[in-house]
Protein backbone atom coordinates (compact mmCIF):
# COMPACT_ATOMS: atom_id res chain seq x y z
CA UNK A 1 0.00 0.00 0.00
CA UNK A 2 1.19 3.52 -0.90
CA UNK A 3 1.80 5.99 1.97
CA UNK A 4 0.11 9.58 1.02
CA UNK A 5 2.24 12.30 2.42
CA UNK A 6 0.01 15.12 4.13
CA UNK A 7 3.11 17.35 3.40
CA UNK A 8 2.17 20.65 1.73
CA UNK A 9 3.60 20.90 -1.83
CA UNK A 10 6.91 22.34 -2.56
CA UNK A 11 5.52 26.09 -3.64
CA UNK A 12 3.89 26.70 -0.13
CA UNK A 13 7.21 26.17 1.48
CA UNK A 14 8.16 30.09 1.03
CA UNK A 15 9.13 32.54 3.62
CA UNK A 16 10.74 32.36 7.00
CA UNK A 17 10.13 29.40 9.36
CA UNK A 18 7.59 29.62 12.35
CA UNK A 19 10.29 29.71 14.95
CA UNK A 20 12.04 32.46 13.33
CA UNK A 21 8.74 34.38 13.13
CA UNK A 22 8.19 33.43 16.51
CA UNK A 23 11.26 34.93 17.45
CA UNK A 24 10.96 37.60 15.55
CA UNK A 25 7.35 38.58 16.63
CA UNK A 26 8.61 38.28 20.20
CA UNK A 27 11.68 40.27 20.37
CA UNK A 28 9.15 43.16 18.19
CA UNK A 29 6.85 42.73 21.20
CA UNK A 30 9.61 43.62 23.73
CA UNK A 31 11.02 46.23 21.87
CA UNK A 32 7.37 48.05 21.42
CA UNK A 33 6.79 47.40 25.29
CA UNK A 34 10.20 49.14 26.37
CA UNK A 35 9.58 51.87 24.21
CA UNK A 36 5.75 52.34 25.35
CA UNK A 37 7.32 52.42 29.14
CA UNK A 38 10.10 54.05 28.56
CA UNK A 39 9.36 56.76 25.75
CA UNK A 40 5.44 56.14 26.17
CA UNK A 41 5.01 56.54 22.28
CA UNK A 42 1.67 54.19 21.85
CA UNK A 43 -0.22 56.36 23.96
CA UNK A 44 -1.71 58.22 21.13
CA UNK A 45 -2.07 54.51 19.51
CA UNK A 46 -3.93 53.29 22.45
CA UNK A 47 -6.11 56.22 23.18
CA UNK A 48 -7.37 56.65 19.36
CA UNK A 49 -7.95 52.12 19.98
CA UNK A 50 -9.94 52.86 22.79
CA UNK A 51 -12.15 55.47 21.44
CA UNK A 52 -12.32 53.32 18.58
CA UNK A 53 -13.16 50.05 20.56
CA UNK A 54 -15.68 51.95 23.20
CA UNK A 55 -18.72 51.20 21.82
CA UNK A 56 -17.59 47.87 21.22
CA UNK A 57 -17.58 48.07 24.97
CA UNK A 58 -20.65 49.22 25.89
CA UNK A 59 -21.93 46.95 23.73
CA UNK A 60 -20.89 44.15 25.40
CA UNK A 61 -21.23 45.42 28.72
CA UNK A 62 -25.41 46.46 28.29
CA UNK A 63 -26.43 42.87 28.68
CA UNK A 64 -25.05 42.25 31.68
CA UNK A 65 -25.86 45.87 32.80
CA UNK A 66 -29.37 45.66 32.08
CA UNK A 67 -29.65 42.53 33.77
CA UNK A 68 -28.10 43.81 37.13
CA UNK A 69 -30.59 47.02 37.22
CA UNK A 70 -33.88 44.65 36.63
CA UNK A 71 -32.27 42.58 39.65
CA UNK A 72 -31.83 45.59 41.75
CA UNK A 73 -35.01 46.74 40.79
CA UNK A 74 -37.13 44.05 41.66
CA UNK A 75 -35.30 43.36 44.83
CA UNK A 76 -35.82 47.07 45.48
CA UNK A 77 -39.82 46.69 44.90
CA UNK A 78 -39.90 43.36 46.71
CA UNK A 79 -38.55 45.60 49.89
CA UNK A 80 -40.20 48.18 49.55
CA UNK A 81 -43.14 46.12 49.50
CA UNK A 82 -42.70 44.79 52.56
CA UNK A 83 -41.13 48.13 54.18
CA UNK A 84 -44.84 49.21 53.50
CA UNK A 85 -46.36 46.30 55.09
CA UNK A 86 -44.48 46.30 57.97
CA UNK A 87 -45.17 49.97 58.33
CA UNK A 88 -49.15 49.32 57.75
CA UNK A 89 -48.50 46.65 60.91
CA UNK A 90 -47.33 49.36 62.95
CA UNK A 91 -49.66 52.21 62.25
CA UNK A 92 -52.28 49.53 63.00
CA UNK A 93 -50.89 49.03 66.23
CA UNK A 94 -49.92 52.57 67.39
CA UNK A 95 -53.46 53.73 66.37
CA UNK A 96 -55.11 51.14 68.67
CA UNK A 97 -52.49 52.07 71.28
CA UNK A 98 -53.60 55.91 70.30
CA UNK A 99 -57.43 54.94 70.86
CA UNK A 100 -56.74 52.47 73.86
CA UNK A 101 -55.05 56.07 75.50
CA UNK A 102 -57.93 58.22 74.49
CA UNK A 103 -59.96 55.44 75.87
CA UNK A 104 -58.23 55.54 79.21
CA UNK A 105 -57.83 59.40 79.57
CA UNK A 106 -62.04 59.29 79.02
CA UNK A 107 -62.07 56.84 81.70
CA UNK A 108 -59.96 58.49 84.38
CA UNK A 109 -61.61 61.93 83.70
CA UNK A 110 -65.04 60.07 84.31
CA UNK A 111 -63.84 58.28 87.23
CA UNK A 112 -61.93 61.42 88.95
CA UNK A 113 -65.70 63.32 88.51
CA UNK A 114 -66.83 60.38 90.26
CA UNK A 115 -64.46 60.45 92.85
CA UNK A 116 -65.29 63.97 93.65
CA UNK A 117 -68.86 63.69 93.84
CA UNK A 118 -68.57 60.72 96.04
CA UNK A 119 -66.72 63.26 98.38
CA UNK A 120 -69.32 65.44 98.37
CA UNK A 121 -72.46 63.62 98.99
CA UNK A 122 -73.00 62.85 102.82
CA UNK A 123 -74.37 58.95 102.64
CA UNK A 124 -72.32 55.97 101.30
CA UNK A 125 -71.31 55.76 97.26
CA UNK A 126 -70.06 52.74 95.69
CA UNK A 127 -68.38 52.87 92.22
CA UNK A 128 -69.71 50.18 89.65
CA UNK A 129 -69.07 49.46 86.19
CA UNK A 130 -71.60 48.76 83.42
CA UNK A 131 -71.53 45.12 82.73
CA UNK A 132 -74.31 44.62 79.65
CA UNK A 133 -77.75 46.01 79.02
CA UNK A 134 -81.21 44.14 79.41
CA UNK A 135 -81.92 41.83 76.82
CA UNK A 136 -85.80 43.22 76.98
CA UNK A 137 -85.94 45.44 73.93
CA UNK A 138 -88.89 47.45 76.03
CA UNK A 139 -87.48 47.92 79.45
CA UNK A 140 -84.76 50.62 79.53
CA UNK A 141 -81.98 48.59 82.01
CA UNK A 142 -78.61 47.47 82.53
CA UNK A 143 -76.67 45.46 84.71
CA UNK A 144 -73.41 46.56 86.80
CA UNK A 145 -70.87 44.05 88.66
CA UNK A 146 -71.44 44.80 92.03
CA UNK A 147 -74.78 43.70 94.25
CA UNK A 148 -75.77 42.87 97.91
CA UNK A 149 -71.98 41.87 98.57
CA UNK A 150 -71.36 45.23 98.16
CA UNK A 151 -74.35 46.01 100.80
CA UNK A 152 -76.23 47.60 97.27
CA UNK A 153 -79.61 47.73 97.98
CA UNK A 154 -83.23 48.25 95.64
CA UNK A 155 -84.10 52.19 95.63
CA UNK A 156 -80.79 53.39 95.55
CA UNK A 157 -79.57 56.14 93.24
CA UNK A 158 -77.43 55.61 90.32
CA UNK A 159 -75.53 58.35 88.57
CA UNK A 160 -72.61 59.19 86.85
CA UNK A 161 -70.14 62.05 85.70
CA UNK A 162 -73.41 63.80 84.04
CA UNK A 163 -75.98 63.48 86.04
CA UNK A 164 -78.76 61.00 87.21
CA UNK A 165 -78.46 57.98 85.43
CA UNK A 166 -81.88 55.46 87.33
CA UNK A 167 -82.38 53.62 89.96
CA UNK A 168 -81.05 50.07 91.16
CA UNK A 169 -84.21 48.07 91.18
CA UNK A 170 -82.92 44.30 91.67
CA UNK A 171 -80.01 43.23 93.71
CA UNK A 172 -78.04 39.64 93.08
CA UNK A 173 -75.37 38.64 95.09
CA UNK A 174 -72.77 40.00 92.54
CA UNK A 175 -74.45 42.23 90.07
CA UNK A 176 -77.27 44.84 90.35
CA UNK A 177 -80.16 45.99 88.51
CA UNK A 178 -80.22 49.66 86.97
CA UNK A 179 -83.33 50.71 85.89
CA UNK A 180 -82.61 53.72 83.49
CA UNK A 181 -84.63 57.05 84.16
CA UNK A 182 -85.90 56.65 80.32
CA UNK A 183 -88.05 53.43 81.12
CA UNK A 184 -91.37 53.92 81.10
CA UNK A 185 -92.15 53.18 84.76
CA UNK A 186 -89.30 55.70 85.91
CA UNK A 187 -90.48 58.83 87.76
CA UNK A 188 -87.90 61.87 88.71
CA UNK A 189 -89.08 64.52 90.84
CA UNK A 190 -87.33 67.47 89.15
CA UNK A 191 -87.00 71.51 89.26
CA UNK A 192 -85.79 73.93 87.02
CA UNK A 193 -82.75 75.26 87.64
CA UNK A 194 -83.10 78.45 86.50
CA UNK A 195 -86.98 79.42 88.32
CA UNK A 196 -86.91 76.74 90.72
CA UNK A 197 -90.35 75.75 89.20
CA UNK A 198 -91.35 71.81 90.53
CA UNK A 199 -92.31 69.15 87.74
CA UNK A 200 -92.12 65.75 87.37
CA UNK A 201 -89.61 63.48 85.28
CA UNK A 202 -91.41 60.46 83.65
CA UNK A 203 -89.62 58.06 81.23
CA UNK A 204 -90.73 57.27 77.72
CA UNK A 205 -89.73 53.59 77.16
CA UNK A 206 -87.44 52.89 74.19
CA UNK A 207 -87.66 54.99 71.01
CA UNK A 208 -89.16 57.94 72.60
CA UNK A 209 -88.25 60.96 74.25
CA UNK A 210 -88.87 61.74 77.90
CA UNK A 211 -91.20 64.85 78.82
CA UNK A 212 -92.55 66.81 81.48
CA UNK A 213 -95.85 66.31 82.39
CA UNK A 214 -99.41 68.41 84.03
CA UNK A 215 -96.97 71.73 83.66
CA UNK A 216 -99.54 74.58 83.30
CA UNK A 217 -99.10 76.22 79.97
CA UNK A 218 -98.05 79.54 81.57
CA UNK A 219 -95.27 77.67 83.76
CA UNK A 220 -91.78 79.70 83.55
CA UNK A 221 -89.82 77.35 81.75
CA UNK A 222 -88.28 77.31 78.23
CA UNK A 223 -86.16 75.34 75.62
CA UNK A 224 -82.70 75.32 76.92
CA UNK A 225 -83.31 74.91 80.75
CA UNK A 226 -81.14 72.56 83.32
CA UNK A 227 -83.64 70.22 85.27
CA UNK A 228 -82.01 68.81 88.49
CA UNK A 229 -83.13 66.58 91.23
CA UNK A 230 -86.02 68.55 93.72
CA UNK A 231 -84.91 65.71 96.71
CA UNK A 232 -88.37 65.41 97.87
CA UNK A 233 -88.85 61.73 96.24
CA UNK A 234 -86.03 60.97 99.52
CA UNK A 235 -84.52 58.70 96.75
CA UNK A 236 -82.45 61.51 94.69
CA UNK A 237 -80.23 63.76 96.20
CA UNK A 238 -81.44 67.29 95.56
CA UNK A 239 -79.32 69.32 92.80
CA UNK A 240 -78.27 66.37 90.84
CA UNK A 241 -78.58 67.25 87.20
CA UNK A 242 -81.17 64.88 85.07
CA UNK A 243 -82.17 66.57 81.42
CA UNK A 244 -82.38 69.53 79.37
CA UNK A 245 -85.75 71.22 77.75
CA UNK A 246 -86.07 70.67 74.04
CA UNK A 247 -89.15 71.64 72.91
CA UNK A 248 -92.32 73.68 74.72
CA UNK A 249 -95.87 73.21 73.55
CA UNK A 250 -97.91 75.99 75.12
CA UNK A 251 -101.38 74.68 73.42
CA UNK A 252 -103.83 77.16 74.48
CA UNK A 253 -107.17 74.66 74.42
CA UNK A 254 -105.02 72.07 76.24
CA UNK A 255 -104.59 71.96 79.97
CA UNK A 256 -101.46 71.24 80.54
CA UNK A 257 -98.60 72.13 78.07
CA UNK A 258 -96.39 69.60 76.18
CA UNK A 259 -92.63 69.58 77.09
CA UNK A 260 -90.28 67.11 76.10
CA UNK A 261 -86.71 66.74 77.47
CA UNK A 262 -83.37 64.93 76.79
CA UNK A 263 -81.56 63.37 79.72
CA UNK A 264 -77.85 64.77 80.59
CA UNK A 265 -76.17 61.16 81.55
CA UNK A 266 -76.37 57.51 80.87
CA UNK A 267 -74.61 54.38 80.66
CA UNK A 268 -73.89 55.20 76.62
CA UNK A 269 -71.65 57.58 77.88
CA UNK A 270 -69.60 56.14 80.65
CA UNK A 271 -68.89 52.62 81.66
CA UNK A 272 -68.31 53.53 85.19
CA UNK A 273 -71.42 54.73 87.17
CA UNK A 274 -71.81 55.60 90.99
CA UNK A 275 -74.16 53.82 93.29
CA UNK A 276 -75.64 56.51 96.08
CA UNK A 277 -76.86 55.11 99.55
CA UNK A 278 -78.96 56.18 101.66
CA UNK A 279 -78.11 59.99 102.62
CA UNK A 280 -78.08 60.13 106.94
CA UNK A 281 -80.97 61.71 108.52
CA UNK A 282 -80.72 65.04 109.57
CA UNK A 283 -79.66 65.70 112.97
CA UNK A 284 -82.53 65.71 115.62
CA UNK A 285 -82.49 69.30 116.93
CA UNK A 286 -81.88 69.87 120.84
CA UNK A 287 -84.09 70.65 123.02
CA UNK A 288 -84.07 74.19 124.61
CA UNK A 289 -84.55 74.77 128.62
CA UNK A 290 -87.60 76.54 127.54
CA UNK A 291 -88.97 73.49 126.00
CA UNK A 292 -88.70 71.51 129.32
CA UNK A 293 -89.78 74.47 131.59
CA UNK A 294 -92.81 74.53 129.40
CA UNK A 295 -93.36 70.69 129.43
CA UNK A 296 -93.24 70.62 133.39
CA UNK A 297 -95.37 73.28 133.87
CA UNK A 298 -97.74 71.63 131.59
CA UNK A 299 -97.62 68.26 133.41
CA UNK A 300 -98.24 70.01 136.69
CA UNK A 301 -101.05 71.54 135.38
CA UNK A 302 -102.67 68.92 134.14
CA UNK A 303 -101.90 67.05 137.37
CA UNK A 304 -103.63 69.50 139.17
CA UNK A 305 -106.81 69.67 137.11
Amino acid sequence: MRHVSAAPPPFFHRGPSPAARLAFFGLLSIVLMFADTRFRYLEGVRQVVGAALYPVQRAVQLPGEALTWAGAYFASKRALTDENATLQKELVVQTEVALDAERLRTENANLRALLELAKGYGGSAKAVEVLYTGRDPFSQKVFVNRGSDADIKPGYAVIDALGVVGQVTRVFPAMAEVTLVTDKDQAVPVQVERSGVRSVFFGAGAGRPPELRFMAPNADIRPGDRLVTSGIDGTYPPGLAVARVEAVNRDAGQMFAKIIVTPLAGPDRSAHLLVLGAAPPPPRPEETNDGAATKKVRGKGKRGG
